[in-house]
C-alpha cells in the first residue's frame, strides 16, 4: 500500500468523507492547497451526498485526473478530450476490480450484498491514482 493511500486511510479516521479522504491525500501532488481540496470534495462524499450516486473515492480520483491533465486555459478548453479519456479509465478500472462504482450498489443497499468497504473503495482509488493518474509517485 502508498504512502498516499495510508493517508487517505488516515484522512478517514479523522472524519473526512471518502472523497476528502482521497483528494486530501494527493492536494500537494495536485499543486493546490488542503483545504481548498476538502472544501471541493465535501459534496462528492457518500455517494453525492445519499449512497445513490458514484462513489466518493472515484469523483475525488477523477477530480485529479482533471487538476493533472487539464491546461486550465480559459480561453482555449482544449485538454477536455485527455481528461475524459483518463476518467474513463479510472472509473473502468475501479469498476473492474468492485463490480460498480455507484456509492449504493457497494454497499448493498438494497441488495444486502456489501461489494466493498468505504476503506476498500479509499485503498482501491488511492492505487489507481499512483498507477495513472501521479505514475511519477511512487511513494
Amino acid at each position: 500500500m502508498s504512502e498516499r493511500a495510508k493517508k487517505a486511510l488516515e484522512n478517514r479516521k479523522k472524519g473526512y468523507n471518502c472523497a476528502q479522504a482521497v483528494a486530501c491525500a494527493y492536494s500537494d501532488k495536485a499543486n493546490i492547497d488542503e483545504e481548498t481540496v476538502f472544501k471541493m470534495a465535501e459534496g462528492f462524499g457518500s455517494g453525492m451526498g445519499g449512497m445513490k450516486y458514484t462513489c466518493g473515492a472515484i469523483s475525488a480520483a477523477v477530480m485529479l485526473a482533471g487538476l493533472k491533465s487539464s491546461s486550465g486555459d480559459l480561453n482555449n478548453p482544449n485538454t477536455k478530450a485527455k481528461t475524459y479519456k483518463l476518467s474513463k479509465e479510472i472509473a473502468k478500472r475501479f469498476e473492474e476490480k468492485n463490480g460498480s462504482a455507484i456509492c449504493s450498489e457497494l454497499k448493498g443497499i438494497g441488495t444486502n450484498k456489501v461489494l466493498r468497504s468505504c476503506e476498500g473503495c479509499i485503498s482501491d482509488a488511492a492505487q489507481i491514482i499512483d498507477e495513472i493518474v501521479f505514475n511519477d509517485d511512487k511513494k
